[in-house]
C-alpha cells in the first residue's frame, strides 16, 4: 500500500509535465490567434459617436497697488464639452468565417455598421457658467473604435442634411482602455506582444462639423467594418438602441446589459439592446480639461463569437481530474491482484500509471487535429485496450483481466460527463468518488488485511 502512495506521488510529475504543455499549446494557440486578428482588424469596440466642442473659460483676477492702482488680470482655460447623442440607433450585421494557421483557427467576421440618431446641444449650452464660452463652429464628431485596420469604408455619413467627411483618428477620445477588453491571460499576453497593441485601442474616426448650431440635429452613418472574436459597443446615447445579428451559431452574450431579445438558431442569431441613460454611469454631456478622463468601458456590451469546443479548455480540465483516474486503475490492479492471489510487482503498477497519464497526452495532441469528442474516443479506446491486454499477460485468465477494461472504461466515460457538464462537475466527480470508495469497501469487506490466510 506505501508502494502504491509513493507511485502515485511519482506520476504527479509527468502529470505536471502535460498540465504544462497544455498551457504551452493554449499560449501557442492564443499567438497564432493574435497574429491573424492583426491583420484582419482585432475585436470590434464601438464607442460613440460624440459631438466635441472645443471652449475657453475666461477669469479675470483682480487686485490693487499703491503704484499702479487696479490691476485686471484676464487668463484664458481651453476645455472641451463632450455631448452625447440624445437617441442612438446602432445596428450591426456580419457574415462570419474562421481563418486558420496551420492547426489553429480563429472565427472572424465582416458586414455593415450603421449608426443613426440625433444631437441637441442645448442642455449641455444652458448649463455653461457666464465666463465659458464654446465655438460651435470647431466642432468635430468623433466615432472611437478598437482597431483602425477593421474599417474598410464608409458608405454612408450624413449630417443634418449635409455629407461628412471624416478622418482616421479618434483626436484623443479613446473612451475606454485596453484594460476594458475581456481577454483571457493568454490573449492578452499575445495582444501585448503585437508591436501595435496601443494602437488597437487608439483608433476611431472624426469629422468637422462646420455647420454645427445649438439646436438639434440628425445624423446616419453606415460604413463596412471586420473584426473578430467580440464585439463590443458603448451605450453612449440617452436612449440608446442595439441590434446585432449574424450567422454564427453559438453566440455568448456578455457585458455589461444582456439582451432585452434575442433569437439563436443552429445557423445564425439576432438580439437587440434597449438601454436608457439612467441605467448606466455616463453623462449626457461633460465639460472637461483632460482628454484622458474619458473612460467608460464599464458599460461595454455585446456579444462573443463563442465556440462550443475549446480544446484547450477541455483539455486543462481533463488533466486537473487526472490523479483521481490515476488512483481507479492502481485500485483495481491492486484488488485483482489481492482476489487472484497472484503477486504483482511496482513496476507493472509505474507502467499501467504512466499508460493512463500518456491519455492525456493523445487527448491533447490528437485533438489538435480532429474534433475533440472523436479524440477523446480514440484515445480512451486506446488507452483501455493496451490496459487490458497488459491485465491479460499479469493474470491467470480473461475471466479476471477483463475487470480491468471495464474499470478504465467507465472511468473514462465518467470523465467525458464531468467535461461536457461544466455546471455538475462537482456533483459528478463528487458522487463518482463516493461510488468508488463505496465499491471498494464492499469488496474488502471480509478481506483479511494482516495476511492471515
Amino acid at each position: 500500500m506505501l508502494m502504491l502512495v509513493a507511485l502515485v506521488l511519482l506520476l504527479l510529475l509527468p502529470l505536471n509535465m502535460i498540465r504544462g504543455l497544455v498551457r504551452e499549446r493554449g499560449r501557442t494557440a492564443a499567438f497564432a490567434e493574435a497574429d491573424i486578428m492583426e491583420a484582419w482588424g482585432n475585436q470590434l469596440i464601438e464607442a460613440g459617436p460624440v459631438v466635441i466642442i472645443p471652449g475657453v473659460q475666461t477669469t479675470e483676477h483682480r487686485s490693487k497697488t499703491e503704484k499702479d492702482g487696479e490691476k485686471v488680470d484676464i487668463t484664458k482655460q481651453p476645455f472641451t464639452l463632450m455631448v452625447s447623442p440624445k437617441k442612438l440607433n446602432i445596428d450591426a450585421s456580419f457574415k462570419t468565417e474562421v481563418r486558420k494557421r496551420g492547426i489553429f483557427s480563429v472565427p472572424l467576421f465582416q458586414g455593415t455598421l450603421a449608426l443613426s440618431g440625433s444631437f441637441d446641444p442645448a442642455m449641455a449650452v444652458s448649463e455653461l457658467r457666464p465666463n465659458e464660452e464654446v465655438f460651435f463652429n470647431q466642432a468635430e464628431l468623433v466615432i472611437a473604435l478598437s482597431s483602425q485596420k477593421g474599417i474598410r469604408k464608409i458608405n454612408k455619413s450624413e449630417w443634418d442634411g449635409g455629407e461628412l467627411f471624416f478622418q482616421p483618428g479618434n483626436r484623443g477620445y479613446n473612451l475606454f482602455n485596453p484594460g476594458d477588453v475581456p481577454l483571457n491571460a493568454d490573449k492578452r499576453a499575445a495582444m501585448r506582444d503585437a508591436e501595435s497593441f496601443t494602437d488597437k485601442y487608439g483608433g476611431g474616426i472624426y469629422a468637422a462639423l462646420p455647420r454645427f448650431q445649438n439646436k438639434e440635429a440628425e445624423f446616419s452613418i453606415s460604413m463596412e467594418i471586420q473584426g473578430g472574436q467580440l464585439v463590443r459597443v458603448l451605450p453612449i446615447g440617452q436612449d440608446t438602441s442595439v441590434r446585432i445579428s449574424s450567422d454564427w451559431p453559438s453566440p455568448s452574450f456578455q457585458g455589461a446589459f444582456l439582451p432585452s431579445a434575442s433569437s439563436v438558431s443552429n445557423s445564425e442569431f439576432s438580439a437587440r439592446w434597449d438601454i436608457s441613460y439612467l441605467s448606466r454611469d455616463i453623462p449626457l454631456f461633460q465639460k472637461d480639461y483632460s482628454k484622458d478622463r474619458y473612460n467608460y468601458g464599464g458599460s461595454l456590451f455585446g456579444v462573443d463569437f463563442f465556440r462550443t469546443i475549446d480544446t484547450y479548455a477541455l483539455n486543462t480540465r481533463a488533466v486537473k481530474y487526472a490523479i483521481l483516474f490515476l488512483m481507479v486503475p492502481f485500485l483495481t490492479l491492486f484488488l485483482l491482484e489481492v482476489f487472484t492471489k497472484k503477486r504483482i510487482h511496482p513496476v507493472p503498477y509505474l507502467l499501467s500509471g504512466i499508460g493512463n497519464a500518456v491519455f492525456y497526452l493523445l487527448l491533447l495532441s490528437l485533438s489538435e487535429q480532429i474534433p475533440f469528442d472523436t479524440a477523446y474516443l480514440i484515445a480512451a479506446f486506446a488507452v483501455t485496450a493496451l490496459m487490458t491486454l497488459y491485465s491479460r499477460s499479469l493474470l491467470p485468465s480473461w475471466g479476471k483481466s477483463w475487470y480491468m477494461g471495464l474499470v478504465v472504461g467507465i472511468s473514462y466515460v465518467l470523465l467525458y460527463a464531468v467535461l461536457n457538464a461544466e455546471s455538475y462537475a462537482l456533483l459528478i466527480g463528487s458522487v463518482g468518488a463516493f461510488v468508488i470508495i463505496a465499491l471498494v469497501m464492499f469488496l474488502t469487506r471480509k478481506l483479511d488485511w494482516y495476511g492471515g490466510e
